[in-house]
């Protein structure tokens, strides 16, 4: 395995904004004693490290050696802390017909697996309610008695248990409104959306309600008063026909204003695409990969590499849910729409940094990989995009500009680290093994080094959540 690298990622010091947000915490009760811990999980054992999800304290970016990892299923992946942050949810497997598919309830005070259940078949999606007591977990391959396979499972996590379940064929991504009460349920290759009440889950036969006249959905973003849902229409890239953002009125379950997720380049035209969202206030961003239409359907959108090589690229667009229209970066010339390219592949992670730098993260793009030992000024690509949303350049990076970090392999883990111009991120799944990396934004340097307090954390990881802030 390849031992953990820290690549400083240095950007000028700006307004702060995070998506990870809490109390902080006093070490006091912990097993650990670390007054700040991030979770990382480890997917693979190997003769000198355990699988398991391995403690950092990310204040001071240090590993102690003499932690062992809290056991969590045979390869512990994709996590979720509940909003109390009382409990780290763990989903152990791999997709392979090996997989465990258990779902661990970490006790995050006493640092250890509290209780589990084994889930039907792989999931990519779970939601926790505002109180912290329960799990929804959507598996599409659930077999059911009668139907087409596909169940969201209800855990109730103080007893570590299922208490429900709810059959949507196909079942792949979850979205919970704001007050809990209602989640949207989105299928692979369907254009409708479902409706669910949570507290009608536990009961025998719980009501869905389906609403079509969608375009290959995939997620949803709720206004404060949860009256409304911004519901993020995949389009092509999803086997459709157009990005865009659908409105829902959740009061009346009827369809409202539609907006395209589209920008004209000058010279490729129309560009649409949108795979997954992120919400600042009224500024919706939005990352996808564009492909043109029709039964021989491909990326349609490309770039031209450092180094002269004609690649495919994803697009990043502004979009602004009171107008419900897209609007250009900062600095973008009167007149123009001044497209913003990123890495290709599924955009399926991102997360709002310190300075204003937005992290968005692909698996399956088109990466560059210089042959060994490289050329001199070889560039190299990976599927992480950075890009600066701030007014102002920050560091040398100007406004509405994108940094596509040196390091390749799919992205499966962003985190912000609160009170700090720090982002933990794992990369290099599918290339040399999923690496942890520390994007420090102070300054506009590029660099990567050994870091001797983690240089004892080893393994294939896969995500990492901060648990105390």
């Amino acid at each position: 395995m390849k031992k953990l690298l820290i690549l400083l990622f240095l950007l000028l010091p700006g307004t702060l904004t995070w998506l990870s947000c809490g109390s902080s915490s006093s070490g006091g009760g912990k097993t650990s004693g670390i007054p700040y811990r991030a979770f990382v999980s480890d997917s693979v054992s190997t003769g000198t490290s355990s699988a398991g999800i391995y403690i950092v304290d990310a204040q001071n970016d240090i590993h102690p050696g003499t932690l062992t990892p809290i056991s969590a299923g045979n390869t512990p992946g994709m996590m979720v802390v509940t909003p109390n942050r009382a409990q780290t949810l763990v989903f152990s497997g791999n997709n392979l017909l090996s997989s465990d598919n258990t779902f661990n309830i970490i006790n995050n005070a006493a640092e250890t697996n509290a209780a589990h259940v084994t889930l039907p078949g792989y999931t990519e999606s779970f939601v926790v309610s505002p109180d912290s007591s329960t799990a929804y977990v959507a598996v599409p391959t659930a077999a059911v008695a009668g139907q087409s396979p596909g169940a969201i499972k209800v855990v109730g996590l103080s007893a570590g248990a299922f208490t429900g379940e709810v059959d949507i064929p196909s079942v792949h991504y979850l979205s919970m409104n704001n007050s809990g009460d209602r989640i949207l349920a989105f299928s692979s290759n369907s254009d409708s959306v479902a409706v669910v009440t949570p507290s009608n889950l536990g009961t025998q036969n719980p009501v869905v309600t389906y609403i079509g006249g969608f375009d290959r959905p995939v997620q949803a973003s709720f206004s404060s008063d949860d009256t409304t849902a911004y519901v993020v229409n995949c389009g092509v890239e999803c086997g459709g026909n157009q990005a865009s953002i659908q409105q829902l009125d959740m009061t009346t379950g009827t369809l409202g204003p539609k907006g395209a997720v589209c920008v004209t380049d000058p010279t490729q035209g129309v560009q649409c695409a949108a795979s997954i969202a992120l919400v600042d206030g009224s500024t919706m961003y939005l990352a996808g990969t564009p492909y043109t239409s029709g039964p021989n359907s491909s990326p349609s959108f490309t770039c031209n590499g450092a180094q002269g090589e004609t690649l495919t690229c994803g697009l990043l667009t502004i979009f602004d849910l009171t107008t419900m229209q897209p609007v250009p970066p900062p600095n973008c010339p009167a007149g123009q729409q001044c497209p913003i390219a990123i890495t290709d592949g599924y955009h399926n992670r991102i997360a709002m940094g310190s300075n204003g730098q937005l992290f968005i993260g692909a698996r399956t793009c088109t990466e560059i990989v210089p042959p060994q030992p490289p050329p001199q000024g070889a560039e190299v690509r990976g599927c992480l995009s950075i890009y600066n949303t701030q007014g102002v350049a920050v560091g040398s990076i100007q406004p509405g500009a994108v940094t596509i970090p040196p390091e390749t392999g799919d992205v499966t883990g962003i985190q912000p680290i609160a009170t700090r111009d720090v982002v933990y991120l794992i990369q290099g799944q599918n290339v040399q093994g999923g690496t942890l990396y520390i994007y420090d934004t102070t300054t506009d340097a590029v660099d990567t080094v050994e870091e001797q307090n983690l240089s004892n954390l080893v393994g294939n990881f896969v995500d990492v959540k901060t648990v105390d802030f």
